[in-house]
């Protein structure tokens, strides 16, 4: 009885939550369109209203997950140009810090994912990553290609991660931040996982931290 409630209540957020991404979508194109009718070409209003669309697109995939358990939607993406989506997503997180943002990313890798889950997982890892920095700092994205495996590794010069504490940070629930819920690497580990492709803290040390995703190309 107690999960049957539980089941009707999310589906009911799910179904309130859906209204406002409409509205969300709808207004997005509104201002769109304003734009063009007005002639007005800015570049930094576009790339704002796209990194809101494909936020939207992220949380209705996320409300999918409340229906569903097989609800993974395979396709051939380039990972490049994910990570560049990624980093604009991620920018908003910067705020009145100095971050220096280096993508090294050269050359297309196809691979078979659920693009709005592998591109959560990205934006996720730059926003830890952003957030481990006090006041000014540098982050790196770069993707590797070897032979049939791509390697995306995300690394930062912030705060390390405590030795003790490493081995923990994708269980579920645990986080070193004052207002964490703990569930960011966990949910990414394990979206990843379903896509074939595997996340792991590669070292974290006082003048680097490196997560590492690697994944077979198609």
């Amino acid at each position: 009885m107690q999960s049957e409630l539980i089941q009707e209540q999310a589906r009911c957020i799910a179904h309130e939550i859906r209204n406002h991404i409409s509205i969300c979508d709808v207004y997005t194109e509104i201002i769109r369109k304003q734009l063009a009718n007005s002639g007005v070409e800015n570049q930094s209003v576009n790339n704002a209203l796209d990194c809101i669309g494909k936020s939207l697109k992220i949380i209705s995939n996320s409300l999918t997950d409340l229906k569903s358990l097989d609800n993974l939607k395979i396709q051939k993406s380039d990972l490049r140009e994910l990570l560049f989506q990624a980093l604009e997503m991620s920018k908003v997180y910067v705020h009145d810090k100095c971050v220096k943002f280096n993508l090294d990313a050269a050359g297309d890798c196809i691979a078979e994912i659920d693009e709005n889950k592998f591109l959560a997982c990205i934006v996720n890892l730059i926003k830890n990553a952003i957030e481990s920095i006090d006041t000014a700092g540098e982050i790196k994205i770069e993707l590797i290609k070897e032979n049939n495996t791509a390697r995306i590794r995300v690394s930062n010069n912030g705060k390390m991660i405590p030795e003790d504490k490493q081995s923990e940070i994708f269980k579920d629930g645990f986080t070193t931040k004052k207002t964490g819920s703990g569930l960011g690497l966990y949910i990414c580990k394990n979206n990843l996982a379903q896509q074939n492709a595997d996340l792991k803290l590669l070292q974290s040390t006082p003048d680097v931290t490196v997560f590492e995703i690697k994944i077979p190309l198609a």
